[in-house]
């Protein structure tokens, strides 16, 4: 038997992962660059840090989406209710003056 520590194929697949979740890193904090963004705006605009119909929309459009592309669509509201969950966060804790 190959032992799996040592096995090309295993190594391989294993590169495509850490370059996938480095790729997925970059993105979440590039999009959390947006989201503060939005968060400062909010609160020169006088606008609450959520916004409650615009997440269920967001939330509608990408389970279909991961339908389409093959992902769980419950998985996929969980972690995107998790990251809009850590945009309010930083949305209130920006409307409370914290610099982030």
């Amino acid at each position: 038997m190959t032992d799996p520590v040592h096995d090309p194929q295993l190594d391989e697949f294993r590169s495509s992962i850490d370059n996938i979740d480095a790729a997925l890193v970059h993105l979440l904090a590039e999009r959390f660059k947006v989201t503060k963004a939005v968060g400062r705006y909010k609160v020169t605009a006088a606008l609450p840090p959520a916004d409650p119909a615009r997440e269920e929309v967001q939330i509608a459009r990408l389970r279909s989406m991961a339908e389409d592309a093959g992902l769980d669509p419950v998985f996929t509201e969980k972690f995107l209710r998790f990251i809009v969950a850590e945009v309010i966060h930083h949305h209130q804790r920006i409307a409370e003056g914290e610099q982030l």
